[in-house]
């Protein structure tokens, strides 16, 4: 919306339509429109100027002048002006034409037998507007439409057929002509009927409207559609409505004027499609089809909105229309066509698509999109106005807003400016209750007493901003409501206020009594003769006393008439009627309802059938008890009015004739002794054959193979034969077929063929020809001794005379026969016909394995191909050198085929590889990584080693320690392991004990201990103290007899003996101490002694036990260690293991 005070486009408020004039009194086309400054109006009448004056700022068009009516007429379209733009309607058109009259009519007469069909005609004047008709008699009393006699849409009057009782002498005819406000009454006909004794044999159903067996009808969407079907006969037929694909409920229409008419209101595209109109009767059936066409006047899909833009902005209008057929979109500017106006490199025009690009001031228009077909055209106002105008809030500042506890609050914050402002801030977004509005309100849902406040909406990037206050009241309450109450007449009655809580205020209300508004204080006590008792309130309903009256009945019509009871002062608005039929046991309660204002209610009954009645009341506070339920009523037998439906054989066994059909409702039995009359010939017989049972179905035996019978079923009771139905088309039980195709020929074509036939005489097929079976059998291509079949069917369509056959194999040999084949099964086998399948390309290699003995030279190995498709003569080999790609391994464990067949063994403080190299990876240097998974552990590395080793010791392991092992080679690593080593596990001291006091403490007390013996050594030194070369000697002695000793006794006796000889200094003790402690974390020792006193120590791996009694030096004393196990049995997957 734009300011009150700014300059405004014209925008039409009023359009005009198109209309027929009978007078020029009648002629007003409206056009108005709103706009600053007030817009002009102008007419154009056919593309004319019209010279038309308005009045008072409107532009509605109305006659003028001296001129005839007749000058009128024509195309009309109004424009309004003013200076920013034009803004145009639609084209309508104006019919002009003279009131309908009547010409100088003579009575007429008409005389029929009883029974037979009658038209009354009444030929109303011709006129652009449907007139209504009215058939009256001279009391102007409606002539009775019924079934029997009805209106068609021509505004004659016809009979199906005619009674004694409709021979008169005033059928009237009055033509009621609406837009010219007149009606015309025709001379009356009279019409006589005479007896005739033909009444009894009764007339087979014939249409009166429409004619012929089909007609076409062209409607338009939204509009209305009456198709009219229109019977005549004796009985009178009835009329079922159907739509041939779709349930006719599905389509919107409904069935009108008692069944004869078909009316679609509004109709839709999905009533488009095919309908028939079945009338019958006892004496047979007359159908009509229709063919209903819908096609639509043009409709927006998408509107363009009138919005304002700024200077430089790129607008597009999108305009889409959709109809039947498809309408043309155009444009225009202030009225005049884009292709007469001026060529603007800015505009472009794309179906009903316009786009300018960096509009100006003078772009500000008023543009139209107008869509046409062939039934009409629309047309949009859409304005364009470039302006410049600063973000502004049009909603008023401060205002206060009351909403209820649960109720929606919405507080509004409009906006306006060029360019239009996106972005309102509201604090609330974020809560799920709120949302905002495309014109800046904010609502909320579910409020409570928490949500008042004060709310701000701002716009972004500018300091306009506008609050609101909420206020959320507390929902009134009622604590005591009021109780409802009985009361025996004369009795006593207390009424209390209803107390309500509203906010925090307690109050009461009072009781208003209807009526007269008495007020009544708390407690009132109501006497007997209070007008509150002797007369019910409204909102009390007592039983409707009814009493039922029934007419004579007439055509199995039936009309009920009953005497409505005491309303207490509620006014009815329906009567519930309630029909159940006894004679059957499923008959129950059926309910019909008519307005409040009836009394009566015609019923159709059964005949043969026995019903009660029952009716109950209803208001506006609910539904009365019914009345008490009638006598039993017992209608007249009569003969079947129906027969059966859905006649058809099912006849599976050849020879006999099995007949099906759907049996009939028990209630349309119409009498006792009902049976079903079956009747049956074959075609182009004149004879018919019957029987009569009492149930379905009937088997006929004897027959002919597939033999087509005519056949129908009739139903019959006591009192006659119901209406004969029309013969339907059956056949009796299919056979095997008697031939198989004949003519057969193949044309190969590689791996496929074209087979053609000469398709089978339709006799000898004995059953429907659902088709014929190709049959080929492959005999294949001769291997050793063995030959391969195979077999496959392909089935074809029996309409078909040639099959192409594809998946054939070449250089094969086949054989094809073919059968005839229906619901019974196959017929016999044709001659088979040999065929081959030409040589082809043979297919690849079955397999293709290749071995390397060595490094220089490979071995192929490969099979035949599974498909030679002919003589093989050689095999072709090729090969290329390709440049060998590194394999980064990403799993833990995947490796290449470099080590084949590896072994380990895990011992102590070693374990040993073993492995065989694959046949290329001979001769190839590694080395082996390991890391210790203890806290400190590093990663150390082997010396290097070969491939064609077969076999490495590591040595040097902890016992009872996690490692992880690695393979490398270059750059990449080739296998991974993890082992733990035997033996005890070494175990520190938990937790972080450098940090404890009596570590610390127990350091300190060691260190000084060992200063206090250094001190000790050196005194005892500085003394002179004993240092005896004899002990020396006695002690290299000591070192060489130890390993004989060891070898010949096999264990080490205590060292006590060696030292009674000599007494080392505490020096030397230390020194031995030492060497305990080193040997004690060594796989094996060997120490020697220096001259000096010092000792050389070797660290050896664990490698194989010792021979004899060699020994690579003096062992320890302390170094009790076992020999290390042999290299144990193939340990598969150390150096080829797979993750």
């Amino acid at each position: 919306p734009l300011p009150p005070l700014m300059l405004q486009p014209p925008t039409l408020t009023k359009m005009p339509e198109s209309l027929t004039a009978f007078s020029l009194d009648d002629i007003m086309l409206l056009c108005e429109a709103t706009g600053i400054p007030t817009p002009s109006f102008r007419w154009v009448k056919d593309g004319k100027k019209v010279n038309w004056m308005g009045h008072n700022g409107s532009g509605n068009f109305t006659a003028h002048g001296d001129k005839p009516l007749s000058d009128y007429q024509g195309h009309y379209r109004c424009y309004a002006d003013n200076t920013l733009g034009t803004a145009m309607t639609h084209t309508v058109k104006l019919i002009t034409e003279s009131t309908p009259t009547l010409p100088k009519q003579k009575r007429s007469h008409k005389t029929a037998e009883e029974g037979a069909s009658v038209v009354l005609h009444c030929n109303p004047p011709r006129s652009s507007t449907i007139p209504h008709i009215h058939w009256m008699d001279k009391k102007l009393l409606h002539i009775g439409q019924s079934e029997r006699v009805t209106t068609g849409l021509d505004g004659n009057l016809y009979f199906a057929n005619v009674l004694k009782n409709d021979s008169r002498d005033d059928y009237t005819c009055n033509a009621q002509y609406i837009s010219a406000r007149t009606i015309l009454p025709k001379e009356p006909i009279s019409l006589t009927v005479t007896p005739s004794n033909d009444v009894a044999r009764g007339r087979k159903p014939q249409l009166m409207q429409p004619q012929g067996p089909h007609s076409s009808h062209l409607a338009l969407r939204g509009h209305s559609l009456v198709l009219e079907c229109i019977p005549k006969g004796l009985p009178t037929p009835s009329v079922l409505w159907k739509r041939m694909d779709v349930n006719l409920s599905e389509t919107g229409a409904w069935t009108d004027n008692h069944g004869r008419w078909l009316r679609f209101d509004s109709i839709t595209q999905k009533a488009d499609g095919e309908y028939e109109c079945l009338a019958s009767n006892t004496h047979g059936s007359v159908t009509h089809s229709y063919t209903v066409t819908v096609e639509a006047e043009p409709y927006w899909v998408k509107e363009p909105p009138s919005l304002l833009y700024s200077p430089g902005e790129t607008v597009r209008l999108d305009c889409q229309a959709d109809g039947i057929p498809t309408p043309t979109v155009t444009w225009s500017i202030n009225g005049e066509p884009v292709a007469e106006v001026d060529i603007d490199p800015r505009r472009r025009v794309t179906g009903g698509v316009l786009v300018l690009k960096d509009v100006v001031f003078g772009d500000t228009a008023v543009y139209q999109c107008e869509a046409t077909n062939k039934h009409g055209n629309i047309l949009k106002n859409t304005y364009i106005y470039v302006i410049e105008l600063p973000a502004q809030i049009l909603s008023s500042d401060g205002v206060v807003y009351q909403v209820t506890e649960g109720g929606v609050a919405r507080l509004h914050c409009e906006a306006f400016g060029s360019p239009r402002p996106q972005d309102l801030q509201n604090t609330l977004l974020s809560d799920s209750r709120v949302s905002q509005l495309t014109n800046g309100t904010l609502e909320l849902f579910n409020s409570s007493r928490e949500d008042s406040g004060v709310y701000t909406c701002s716009i972004t990037h500018n300091n306009t901003s506008i609050t609101a206050h909420l206020e959320v009241l507390k929902r009134t309450v009622m604590l005591i409501g009021p109780q409802a109450v009985q009361v025996t007449r004369g009795g006593d009655s207390w009424l209390d206020y209803p107390l309500l809580h509203i906010g925090s205020v307690h109050t009461h209300a009072s009781l208003l009594r209807p009526p007269p508004p008495y007020w009544i204080s708390p407690y009132t006590r109501l006497s007997p003769s209070d007008p509150l008792l002797r007369h019910p309130p409204p909102y009390w309903i007592s039983p409707y006393t009814l009493f039922l009256s029934l007419s004579e009945e007439q055509d199995h019509n039936l009309t009920l008439s009953w005497t409505p009871g005491n309303t207490h002062n509620s006014p009815t608005t329906e009567f519930v009627v309630e029909v159940k039929e006894e004679k059957h046991p499923e008959g129950k309660w059926e309910s019909h309802r008519v307005t409040g204002d009836v009394n009566h209610l015609e019923l159709h009954l059964l005949p043969y059938s026995t019903y009660r009645f029952r009716v109950s009341g209803v208001n506006r506070l609910g539904r009365s008890d019914p009345s008490e339920i009638s006598e039993a009523y017992s209608t007249l037998p009569t003969v079947p009015e129906t027969y059966p439906l859905n006649v058809r054989s099912e006849s599976t066994e050849p020879g006999t004739l099995v007949i099906m059909w759907e049996e009939i409702d028990r209630r349309l039995y119409n009498g006792s002794g009902f049976q079903y009359k079956v009747s049956w010939r074959q075609v182009q017989e004149h004879h018919w054959s019957h029987t009569h049972v009492p149930h379905p179905p009937y088997l006929v035996n004897g027959t002919r193979a597939f033999s087509s019978y005519e056949m129908k079923v009739q139903a019959v009771n006591s009192l006659g034969e119901g209406p004969h139905p029309v013969p339907v088309i059956g056949h009796s039980g299919e056979d095997y077929p008697l031939a198989s195709p004949s003519k057969i020929s193949v044309s190969v074509d590689n791996s496929s063929a074209i087979v053609r036939w000469q398709p089978v005489d339709t006799h000898t097929v004995q059953g429907h020809l659902l088709g014929y079976k190709v049959r080929e059998i492959k005999g294949g291509v001769e291997r050793g001794m063995e030959r391969k079949e195979e077999r496959w069917v392909v089935e074809v369509d029996g309409n078909k005379t040639k099959e192409v056959v594809t998946g054939l194999k070449l250089y094969s040999l086949y054989e094809l026969s073919m059968t005839t084949f229906n619901r019974k099964g196959e017929g016999p086998h044709s001659p088979t016909h040999p065929f081959r399948t030409p040589e082809g390309v043979p297919g690849p290699p079955a397999s293709l394995d290749f071995e390397s003995p060595s490094e220089t030279e490979l071995t192929l190995h490969w099979r035949p191909p599974t498909q030679p498709n002919g003589q093989l003569v050689g095999y072709v080999l090729q090969y290329q050198q390709s440049k060998s790609h590194a394999h980064k391994h990403t799993n833990k464990y995947k490796h290449t085929q470099r080590y084949n067949h590896g072994h380990t063994v895990v011992g102590e403080r070693s374990v040993n590889l073993s492995w065989v190299p694959g046949d290329r990876y001979r001769n190839h240097s590694f080395h082996i990584k390991y890391l210790s998974k203890t806290v400190g552990g590093k990663w150390e590395e082997s010396e290097q080693v070969n491939t064609l080793q077969a076999f490495y010791s590591l040595t040097g392991l902890q016992p009872g320690t996690q490692y992880r092992l690695l393979i490398t080679h270059g750059n990449y690593t080739h296998w991974e392991d993890e082992i733990q080593t035997t033996g005890p596990e070494l175990r520190g001291v938990e937790g972080d004990f450098a940090t404890q006091g009596w570590f610390i403490g127990l350091i300190s007390a060691v260190v000084l201990l060992l200063l206090l013996l250094l001190v000790l050594c050196f005194i005892k030194r500085s003394k002179g103290g004993k240092y005896a070369v004899k002990d020396k000697e006695e002690s290299q002695m000591d070192s060489e007899a130890r390993p004989i000793k060891d070898e010949t006794f096999g264990e080490y006796s205590d060292g006590d003996e060696k030292r009674s000889v000599s007494q080392p200094s505490l020096c030397v003790e230390s020194k031995l101490g030492s060497d305990d402690s080193l040997a004690e974390y060594g796989d094996s020792v060997d120490i020697q002694f220096n001259e000096d006193g010092s000792f050389i120590g070797q660290y050896s791996g664990r490698g194989p036990a010792p021979t004899g009694n060699e020994s690579s030096g003096p062992a320890s004393p302390v170094n009790l260690d076992p020999p290390p196990p042999p290299i144990g049995p193939s340990f598969a997957g150390i150096l080829d293991r797979t993750s």
